[in-house]
């Protein structure tokens, strides 16, 4: 998987994703605290570059700054949405991490209603894909070990995984793993 941008001027955004062949999947989430500044990966970045001069960024991350849990009860795979695209999902949000959270810890499916955009849960799949996958992102660490205690109960590995973030918050991700362009 490629870098993760940020990018301003939705306008030429929109312009050119009408340029881009029909049939390619282009993927920009809109940052929910910063209006006119937008998320995306390197493949979408990619099409988009390919349709005119290159998109200049105002922030590039590695996603591995960006951790995402699984956790042991992962299914439907195949409906499992891209990480570019889960990434620049939880970006969008000002978040550090996002656990799936569609099988709980007794094996039922997980129903929700997501408020608004900014809700810390939401669905996401691939597109195409027959299963909605449900997502709780974090905004910061302290949040991620509390509701990952919580959450997954007993499972030991979800609690490690909330513990090892690397980063307490998104400004300190920014800060650390960041590069202005």
């Amino acid at each position: 998987m490629g870098r993760l941008y940020l990018v301003a001027d939705g306008a030429e955004i929109a312009r050119r994703r009408r340029l881009v062949a029909p049939g390619i999947l282009v993927e920009v989430w809109g940052d929910l605290y910063d209006l006119g500044h937008f998320w995306m990966g390197e493949q979408t970045k990619g099409y988009l570059d390919g349709v005119g001069l290159p998109l200049a960024p105002r922030l590039v991350l590695d996603p591995g700054a960006v951790s995402v849990y699984y956790g042991p009860r992962l299914c439907d795979v195949e409906s499992l949405p891209s990480e570019e695209s889960l990434k620049s999902r939880v970006l969008s949000a000002h978040a550090i991490g996002a656990a799936w959270l569609t099988v709980d810890q007794f094996g039922e499916r997980t129903k929700y209603e997501p408020a608004s955009p900014a809700d810390p849960i939401f669905y996401l799949r691939r597109p195409g894909g027959q299963t909605p996958h449900v997502w709780r992102l974090f905004r910061d660490k302290a949040e991620a070990i509390v509701y990952m205690g919580e959450y997954y109960g007993k499972d030991s590995e979800a609690r490690d995984w909330a513990q090892s973030l690397p980063v307490e918050g998104f400004d300190e991700l920014v800060a650390r793993y960041g590069q202005k362009a």
